[in-house]
């Protein structure tokens, strides 16, 4: 008995003894991060970016892919698996400002000797992007009248006549009138280089007789069809242009400063209502069941059954300095025959007045626009 109890305690020393000289971790990474919670998902594309799995310990930067830097929340919590026994600081899920750079995170091995920093950052995601800048116009003549056409200029050189405007209707009621005299033209001083300067106007005793009482600046991806002007004018804006990639998201810089009284279709003042600037982008379909055209007018662009995405700018405060904007598509999917046989199309569309397309709106109200970017899902995706 009494050899059984010392062997007994023999053993248990052997096994303190272990447990004591057992050597703590000198190991110091991080083998994965993540940003969790639902109020976060809005920032990225898919959820899957949401994570950064598998890292390698020679790696020392974690980069996060996220829809918009502009959007991102200025206190965001990053959490990591680290190393058994290994501290991290700052803290693990501590929230930090990533909007104003990269975030510098140290982890320490379980003995204490050892350190490693990591680089934690967030990205926008590298899209294809067409850029929009305003660049090229060219000056239409036409009678006493003067007024600003816009175009594109392809890597061949080629112009590309994708832009359109209210002008040449507008002219109508003028005479002798230069381009900066109508409700659209080159604003020569833009955020770079030229920009587009588009306000409302006052469209003449013409305008007042036909019931059109105001005329807003606007730019838009399409045509202007002058024969429906006074007949029909929600017909005379005929939105789209052939797209063979799916938008996500624009942005670009504006000012804008509203008039100063907002008025009806009757040009009878609303009280206590200000005017309002407006941006919005709509992707659709371009042929229906038939195979038949589609094409969006002002009646029914933002509520057509063939449209699969659309973004709108929730709000363009009035600022006198070059701002920026972005707006995101949302809607459904397209379809990837639709796209290759070229069955999609999008417009963009700018305004000085929101309410222009019913004639209502403040007389003065100006918005500048420039260097506008489309971007585009990757093709890989």
């Amino acid at each position: 008995m009494k050899n059984s109890l010392l062997l007994l305690f023999m053993s248990a020393l052997l096994f303190a003894s272990c447990i004591k000289d057992e050597p703590l971790n000198t190991e110091c990474d991080i083998v994965s991060a993540w940003v969790e919670g639902v109020q976060y998902a809005e920032n990225f594309y898919q959820s899957s970016q949401m994570r950064v799995e598998n890292l390698s310990t020679t790696e020392k930067e974690i980069v996060f892919t996220v829809r918009s830097l502009l959007s991102l929340p200025t206190s965001l919590p990053v959490y990591f698996d680290i190393t058994p026994g290994a501290t991290i600081e700052p803290a693990n899920g501590s929230p930090q400002d990533f909007t104003k750079g990269p975030v510098t995170y140290t982890v320490t091995s379980q003995d204490g000797e050892w350190h490693r920093q990591y680089t934690v950052m967030f990205k926008e995601a590298s899209l294809p992007i067409y850029k929009y800048s305003f660049e090229h116009f060219e000056t239409i003549v036409s009678y006493s009248n003067s007024y600003h056409e816009f175009y594109e200029v392809d890597q061949s050189g080629n112009r590309l006549n994708i832009w359109a405007s209210g002008n040449i209707g507008a002219i109508m009621a003028k005479y002798d009138s230069k381009p900066e005299d109508q409700p659209t033209y080159s604003l020569e001083a833009g955020y770079q280089g030229r920009g587009v300067c588009l306000n409302t106007q006052d469209a003449g005793s013409l305008g007042q007789f036909f019931g059109k009482p105001i005329a807003a600046g606007n730019l838009f991806m399409g045509r202007f069809l002058l024969e429906h002007v006074l007949s029909n004018p929600l017909k005379s804006t005929e939105f789209g242009r052939l797209i063979d990639r799916v938008p996500v998201r624009v942005t670009g810089y504006y000012k804008y400063r509203p008039g100063a009284v907002f008025t009806d279709q009757k040009m009878h003042e609303v009280p206590g209502r200000t005017d309002e600037a407006s941006i919005y982008a709509v992707f659709y379909r371009n042929k229906d069941e038939d195979g038949k055209d589609v094409y969006l007018y002002g009646d029914n662009v933002l509520s057509s059954p063939y449209i699969v995405r659309k973004a709108e700018v929730a709000s363009l405060p009035p600022t006198d300095q070059w701002t920026r904007f972005e707006m995101f598509f949302e809607g459904g999917e397209a379809d990837d025959q639709l796209l290759d046989s070229q069955g999609y199309n999008m417009t963009l569309v700018f305004s000085s007045s929101k309410g222009g397309a019913s004639f209502e709106g403040a007389i003065g109200s100006e918005l500048c626009i420039d260097e506008v970017e489309v971007s585009f899902e990757n093709d890989d995706d």
